[in-house]
C-alpha cells in the first residue's frame, strides 16, 4: 500500500526540527512508500472561507489518481489504533493500492476536501501543531502495520 500525506504548510520547514526527526524516523520504519506533499497558498488575504478554498483546492490537486482519501479533521471519528489498522487492511484485502491522508492548514479543511473523503478521522479532541499531527497519523501507520503483521511493536 502506498501512502500520501498531503498536508498545507510552509514550504522550506527547517530539516533540524525534533518533530521532522520523528516523522522521518516512522516514515523509515513504515514498509510502505510515503509520500508528503505539502502544499502552500501563496496567496496572501481574504476571508477564512476563501482562504480554506484555496487550500483545498491544492489538497484535492495533490491526491493521487484512485486513491482513498482520509481527512484529518477534529469533528471526524476517533479511533482505537486496532479499528483504524483493520480499516486499512479491510482497504487492502479489496485491493485499494493507495491512501491519501489530508491535512489541512490553521482554519481546517474545506467542505469540499470531507465530501471527497471516504473517512474523516480525528487524532485527538485536542489541537495539535500540524507538524506534530503528521507524526502522530505516521505513527499509527506504523502501529498499524505492526497490528497488521504481529510486530511486538503494539501489545495488547
Amino acid at each position: 500500500m502506498k501512502i500520501t500525506v498531503a498536508c498545507v504548510g510552509k514550504a522550506g520547514r527547517a530539516k533540524h526540527d525534533a518533530a521532522q526527526n520523528l516523522l522521518e524516523g516512522y516514515r523509515e520504519r513504515l514498509p510502505w512508500p510515503v509520500t508528503i506533499k505539502e502544499v502552500e497558498d501563496r496567496k496572501q488575504g481574504g476571508t477564512v472561507a476563501e482562504r480554506k478554498s484555496r487550500e483545498a483546492a491544492l489538497l484535492l490537486a495533490a491526491i493521487p489518481k484512485g486513491a482513498v482519501v482520509v481527512a484529518l479533521d477534529e469533528r471526524g471519528k476517533s479511533l482505537s489504533s486496532r479499528h483504524f489498522a483493520d480499516i486499512l487492511t479491510q482497504w487492502r484485502d479489496h485491493g485499494e493500492q493507495e491512501v491519501a491522508f489530508l491535512i489541512g492548514g490553521a482554519d481546517g479543511l474545506d467542505a469540499s476536501v470531507t465530501a471527497k473523503a471516504r473517512l474523516t478521522l480525528s487524532l485527538s479532541a485536542m489541537t495539535w501543531p500540524h507538524l506534530l499531527a503528521r507524526v502522530m497519523l505516521l505513527e499509527q501507520l506504523y502501529r498499524a502495520w505492526s497490528l497488521q503483521t504481529g510486530h511486538p511493536y503494539h501489545r495488547d
